[in-house]
């Protein structure tokens, strides 16, 4: 992807958002507009289709749904008086969620329970940040990131501080086929029990 353009002249929200052409790509965060409009790069897609496909299949038997950006997931702060003034919404790679309540014509209302984000030379930083802060504030139960150029996926999982409060954990790192020989390669699923992506085989048969 290329880099990254802000609306940053106000404040936006989902009613402005709404509005903007259909071929933008755009996602808010806490009202700060960031442009995702440059195509992905094909390892990207790869990636990514790879994944969803992979979910997609193990979902087969159970009640939760899978889907691909572009895909809206709006992060209201509960109650919500007014959809329009929804300040959040991203697009993540990959979201998986299990409340079928949250499904609505607009895409995803709240928090999904699981989240890809691939990251890309334009997206690391907030991915790794921003959007690390933000599914942790919203309640997102597994984060996924996938770093395509060390050829890396780490897991993160909520875990409950205290009476109010949730954060991830460090997170499980697991490592590409060029790590030495008896090294997990295998990515699990808590929220997903029973999925596993092999790491090592993902990134060589990618090349």
């Amino acid at each position: 992807m290329g880099l990254e353009k802000e609306k940053t002249d106000h404040k936006f929200t989902y009613k402005e958002y709404s509005t903007w052409p259909e071929d933008e790509r755009w996602e808010l965060i806490d009202g700060t507009a960031y442009n995702m409009s440059t195509a992905p790069t094909s390892r990207h897609q790869e990636i990514s289709g790879e994944l969803y496909f992979q979910i997609k299949l193990f979902l087969k038997k159970h009640n939760c749904k899978t889907f691909s950006a572009p895909f809206d997931v709006l992060l209201p702060i509960f109650p919500i008086k007014n959809e329009n003034e929804i300040d959040t919404i991203v697009q993540p790679d990959i979201s998986v969620i299990c409340d079928p309540s949250k499904i609505i014509e607009k895409g995803c209302l709240g928090a999904p329970d699981l989240i890809v984000e691939i990251l890309s030379p334009s997206t690391s930083k907030k991915d790794l940040n921003e959007k690390f802060q933000l599914y942790e504030k919203h309640g997102v139960n597994e984060y996924w990131i996938v770093d395509p150029g060390n050829k890396y996926i780490q897991v993160f999982h909520l875990q409950r501080e205290g009476k109010d409060t949730e954060k991830y954990d460090e997170g499980t790192l697991v490592p590409p086929a060029n790590w030495r020989e008896d090294k997990k390669t295998i990515a699990e699923s808590v929220v997903l029990e029973g999925f596993t992506v092999d790491v090592k085989e993902l990134f060589v048969s990618l090349g």
